[in-house]
């Protein structure tokens, strides 16, 4: 309720609440009268306790410590992107290319995510939802392109590729969530940001099996398979990121 009727109102900048507490910690430009006077209209016994000027300037430094942390994560991003795409295309590998899309999404989300930074709660919904419906729109792609292979023929991808690639693409990621985590937030477009970079590891480590079932099989069927996986985990993560924006 709280956060339907705040939500029209621009300057804010995030909500914190404490429950048990009853207290509710807004970060806002301006003054603080619309505020106020929108929580007493919904009859819940709403009075201002304080406002203080430190806050601002937490907030200025938690939104430079998540700047730090999502250029961070671009760049590892858009790094992967490049060498695993062009890895995929060498190895003949639906492991490696879907695991590049991902990153793509991924990098796209954080790009997102930086604009959202000092924005208002409205804007920093509407990027988690954007970021979501692009990472489900991804998922249908790279499934779609599994069953074409499945139906059609496809050489066997060169698995020590696969293995090495995606065992370099895990230490990234792993250090991608380290920083997101270290930002300490749990603003919508932060959380976004987190629940993307674990899907990515989640995929590493699918692509590294599905390198060593080709190796001991010697068919491009665990690539497919595994990727098919991958791309289902891919599409709940955006559910996830959509469920959040609403």
């Amino acid at each position: 309720m709280i956060r339907m009727k705040l939500e029209g109102i621009g300057e804010i900048q995030s909500l914190h609440f404490d429950l048990e507490a009853r207290q509710l910690e807004v970060i806002h430009e301006g003054n603080s009268d619309p505020i106020t006077a929108s929580l007493k209209e919904l009859d819940l016994g709403a009075e201002l306790v304080q406002t203080t000027e430190s806050v601002a300037e937490n907030k200025a430094n938690q939104e430079d410590d998540q700047r730090k942390a999502l250029w961070i994560v671009l760049v590892i991003n858009v790094s992967f992107f490049l060498i695993e795409m062009t890895a995929g295309f060498i190895a003949v590998s639906m492991g490696l290319l879907g695991d590049s899309l991902d990153m793509l999404a991924d990098s796209i989300v954080y790009v997102l995510s930086l604009m959202a930074i000092g924005k208002a709660l409205s804007y920093k919904k509407q990027v988690a939802k954007l970021s979501g419906w692009f990472q489900l729109g991804l998922a249908i792609l790279g499934f779609g392109e599994v069953i074409r292979r499945f139906l059609g023929y496809t050489e066997i991808p060169v698995f020590e590729v696969m293995i090495i690639i995606s065992a370099f693409a895990l230490v990234g990621n792993t250090a991608s969530l380290i920083v997101i985590n270290r930002a300490k937030s749990d603003e919508a477009h932060m959380k976004a940001s987190a629940i993307f970079t674990s899907n990515d590891i989640i995929v590493n480590l699918g692509v590294i099996t599905a390198g060593v079932l080709v190796k001991f099989t010697s068919t491009a069927y665990p690539d497919l398979v595994i990727g098919a996986i991958l791309f289902i985990v891919v599409a709940r993560g955006a559910f996830r990121i959509l469920k959040l924006a609403t």
